[in-house]
C-alpha cells in the first residue's frame, strides 16, 4: 500500500522549487529541487507527475497568493482611485516581501511548460484586479485599449517601480507613489 502524501513534503517541494527556479531559472533539474526540499527525486514525482506538472502547480499557487495579497483588505466602499491605490500598494508590498516568488513567477510566465489551462486559471485568480482596472479606465485614455494591453503596461510599470524601490530603499515610498501616479494618469 502506498504511503499517504504529506502536506509538509509537498510544501517543502514547492518552497524549494521557488528558491531553485528563482536562482537557476527553468532549466533547473528536478534533482536539485528535490535535494533542496530534503526529499528524494523519486518522492518529488510522487507529488508531481512531471516537472511540467510541478511548474504548472507552482505557477497557480504563486498567482493565487499574489492576487489575494493585492486585494487583501480592499476598501470596497471607497472611490475607484483609492481602491486602485490600495491594490497597487499591496501588490508592491507582496513583491518586495517575496522577491524569490516574484522572480519565479517571471520565469514561469514565459515558460512553454505552462499550459493554456493553467494560464486561464491564473487569469481567473486575477479577476478582482482586472475588475478594478476595468472600472478605473471606464472614462480614461485607455478605455478602448484591449485589457491585456493595459495589464501588460501596468505590469511593466509595477516591475520598474519595484526595481527602483529595491535599488533605492530610502525613497521606496516616493517611487511607489510616482508609479501609482503614472498608472492613474494612464488609466484614470
Amino acid at each position: 500500500m502506498a504511503r499517504p502524501k504529506s502536506d509538509d513534503k509537498r510544501n517543502a517541494i514547492m518552497a524549494a522549487a521557488t528558491r531553485i527556479i528563482a536562482s537557476q531559472g527553468l532549466g533547473a533539474a528536478t534533482a536539485a529541487i528535490a535535494k533542496e526540499a530534503g526529499v528524494s527525486n523519486g518522492s518529488l514525482f510522487t507529488y508531481f507527475e512531471t516537472k511540467a506538472d510541478l511548474l504548472n502547480q507552482l505557477y497557480l499557487e504563486i498567482k493565487t497568493e499574489m492576487a489575494a495579497a493585492a486585494l487583501d483588505g480592499q476598501p470596497a466602499g471607497s472611490n475607484i482611485r483609492k481602491q486602485m491605490l490600495h491594490m497597487w500598494s499591496y501588490s508592491l508590498r507582496w513583491a518586495m516581501a517575496y522577491p524569490e516568488k516574484r522572480r519565479t513567477l517571471a520565469h514561469l510566465g514565459v515558460s512553454g511548460d505552462i499550459t493554456a489551462e493553467s494560464r486561464q486559471t491564473g487569469h481567473q485568480t486575477m479577476a478582482g484586479v482586472a475588475k478594478l482596472l476595468e472600472r478605473s479606465r471606464e472614462n480614461g485614455p485607455m478605455r478602448d485599449a484591449p485589457l491585456g494591453f493595459v495589464v501588460a503596461l501596468m505590469s511593466a510599470l509595477a516591475d520598474t517601480t519595484i526595481d527602483f524601490m529595491i535599488h533605492d530603499p530610502t525613497n521606496a515610498d516616493k517611487h511607489a507613489m510616482a508609479g501609482f501616479d503614472a498608472l492613474w494618469r494612464m488609466v484614470g
